[in-house]
């Protein structure tokens, strides 16, 4: 033991400038990530404004009980889990297409311009998206709505049609992330030798055997580190997202609801606190479950792309 913590002591002298360059990231860490899971005691607590988080008494698992018993854990579980596949698929997915669209572009002006026309919406808030969303599908002044009219149809209550928002969600969420996520493979891509291409091109391979048989086996290792990046939030919805696009409609609550929404409404209402961090404890332990579960997977599928 002795040994080790002189090891250690000859180790901070010697890079005791490292140590001092990356000390205020450690801090952030500590005080704003480990710091506060103290708070994760409510989630097993009968938790009493008067008594404070330590004075208040024990209840096991009365909160996680309530949650599920109720049907609402279940109900937000599932929605958080099908709208992120969703939004997975779709984002992931155009990225990949945008990144090969844009590396197999010869005219460097055009394509410029079009990656900077893609990136722009990444930029654009929540809010003015959810702002957008209104103005295209509110029942009286909508843009939809108000053309319906002037053919001649009748309006349409989009906001009282739960089962359409799961794609107006989806595609919002993909039309705002694809093209900041085809960076990462764009620039994958660009790492590829282009003499590959080349003497691709001479063997007479097409643009598409170029792409199947090249640039996808090139991008395959970014796809998975992605994908368990992705894998590991896929219980934690975008909140502003969901927020800004549906905000407090009761009738889209069934079919938008996910764990952050529903978390953040039940301690504006009931101020529960002990339900609401046994809600979040659940979503942190499930995401922890499922990306080991995934990497694993993918360790013996392919053990060089795993992420440990």
């Amino acid at each position: 033991m002795k040994g080790k913590l002189q090891e250690l002591g000859k180790e901070l002298k010697k890079n005791r400038a490292l140590f001092l360059m990356i000390l205020p990231a450690v801090a952030i860490v500590l005080v704003f990530s480990y710091m506060p899971m103290s708070g994760l005691i409510l989630a097993f607590k009968d938790y009493r404004f008067n008594l404070g988080v330590f004075g208040s008494e024990w209840n096991g698992f009365e909160n996680f009980r309530f949650l599920f018993a109720s049907g609402t854990g279940w109900l937000i579980t599932k929605n958080t889990i099908l709208y992120n596949l969703m939004n997975l698929i779709t984002s992931q997915g155009l990225a990949i297409l945008i990144a090969i669209f844009l590396s197999e572009m010869k005219l460097i002006p055009y394509k410029k311009t079009t990656q900077s026309v893609i990136f722009f919406p990444y930029f654009i808030s929540w809010v003015i998206v959810g702002t957008f969303v209104y103005n295209i599908f509110n029942y009286e002044t909508g843009q939809m709505n108000s053309l319906l009219k002037a053919l001649g149809s009748e309006p349409v209550n989009v906001y009282g049609m739960p089962w359409g928002w799961p794609i107006i969600i989806c595609v919002f969420n993909a039309w705002k992330w694809s093209g900041y996520n085809s960076v990462v493979y764009i620039a994958a891509i660009t790492g590829v030798d282009t003499e590959c291409y080349e003497a691709a091109e001479i063997d007479g391979a097409n643009i598409f055997q170029r792409i199947r048989h090249i640039t996808l086996p090139a991008v395959k290792p970014t796809i998975i580190t992605m994908l368990l990046l992705n894998v590991g939030r896929i219980l934690r919805g975008d909140f502003e997202m969901f927020f800004q696009i549906v905000g407090n409609n009761g009738q889209l609550y069934n079919a938008t609801d996910v764990i952050d929404t529903y978390v953040f409404r039940s301690l504006m209402t009931s101020g529960n606190m002990g339900m609401t961090a046994a809600a979040t404890l659940y979503q942190s332990v499930l995401c922890f479950i499922i990306i080991v579960t995934v990497n694993a997977i993918v360790r013996k599928i392919d053990a060089d792309n795993a992420l440990f």
